[in-house]
């Protein structure tokens, strides 16, 4: 059957308003990283390519930061609905920060490690003693596990020299220049620097801590209350960017040498050594929880244990 010109201007009318409906639909979250190379973050970016979150109702817009200090400064400014963080910067949600964990994104701390120059003076960990290790920033992650290493040997919290700066690339030009001993921080900048030539790994912090969160997920306190579903849809769209990723091997890891601006073969080292640590259910273990209510008393975050169950919440996660 023939349809005039009037017919194919209305049908055609029609799908422009579907279409723009469906634009419309589209929710805008800002997501941003504590850190732009950290392989456990790839999966905002790869649901976001993949379509995702865009599956979901969600239009992703992602930023890296500094360190979790400038993420949640971020946050706070409402700069950021959605932030990808260390574990320890939960004890900030005890401290008023307008936010809350929402689900654990990753456990042992296997994506942290420390990378040492291969022609420096530190050959065993005894020998960092008195030396200096960077970090991102005060309070941070990789600040309580630099302090970890230094109680395991017996030195107390400030045996090892703590310098704080900033981002990974900071950090490994600070090494290359013998500015610093060594460095605490993700495995794509501590493979790169293996590759080049210039480092070699010291410790994998993975090896020594089981039950922890090394990284969660946080949304402010007004993406909760004005757009709880937005919430919950990006939850579910992070967990299948996870599952993907399980399952779509070879495409991670050139999406990932892509977006962290790696080689292939880091890429591919940072997928055999991390996908085990992703939490495939988002939910939180009681007793990496409290690992993280002990480091925020060693970090000085906090005086005293707070009470764990106000800082987080599993509602948003798929049942």
């Amino acid at each position: 059957m023939s349809r005039g010109p009037a017919c194919i201007a209305t049908l055609t009318l029609l799908g422009a308003l579907l279409i723009g409906t469906a634009a419309q639909a589209q929710t805008k979250i800002r997501v941003g990283k504590a850190q732009a190379q950290t392989f456990a973050f790839i999966p905002a970016d790869v649901g976001a390519e993949t379509g995702l979150f865009k599956k979901r109702g969600l239009d992703i817009e992602i930023s890296s930061f500094a360190g979790d200090a400038r993420l949640l400064q971020a946050l706070t400014a409402d700069a950021v609905d959605i932030a990808l963080g260390g574990g320890p910067t939960l004890a900030f949600v005890a401290k008023g920060a307008p936010m809350l964990a929402v689900a654990a994104l990753a456990d042992a701390p296997g994506s942290i490690m420390v990378v040492v120059r291969n022609d420096g003076p530190v050959k065993t960990e005894d020998d960092l003693k008195g030396r200096t290790l960077s970090v991102s920033t005060a309070g941070s992650l990789t600040y309580w596990l630099a302090q970890q290493l230094s109680r395991s040997h017996g030195w107390g919290a400030d045996g090892i020299k703590i310098a704080t700066l900033g981002t990974s690339a900071a950090q490994a030009a600070a090494l290359k220049t013998n500015q610093i001993d060594g460095i605490v921080t993700e495995t794509s900048t501590v493979f790169k620097l293996e590759e080049d030539g210039v480092g070699r790994i010291l410790v994998r912090f993975g090896d020594r801590i089981k039950d922890f969160h090394v990284h969660v997920i946080y949304a402010s306190r007004k993406l909760i209350d004005s757009n709880p579903d937005a919430v919950r849809a990006f939850l579910a769209g992070w967990l299948a960017s996870v599952q993907y990723m399980r399952d779509h091997k070879e495409q991670t890891i050139d999406m990932a040498a892509r977006l962290s601006d790696v080689s292939k073969s880091v890429a591919s080292r940072n997928y055999q050594e991390l996908m085990p640590i992703f939490n495939s259910t988002g939910r939180f273990n009681p007793r990496a929880l409290g690992m993280l209510s002990r480091s925020f008393i060693e970090l000085g975050l906090l005086p005293d244990a707070p009470d764990m169950s106000k800082l987080y919440t599993e509602a948003f996660l798929p049942k």
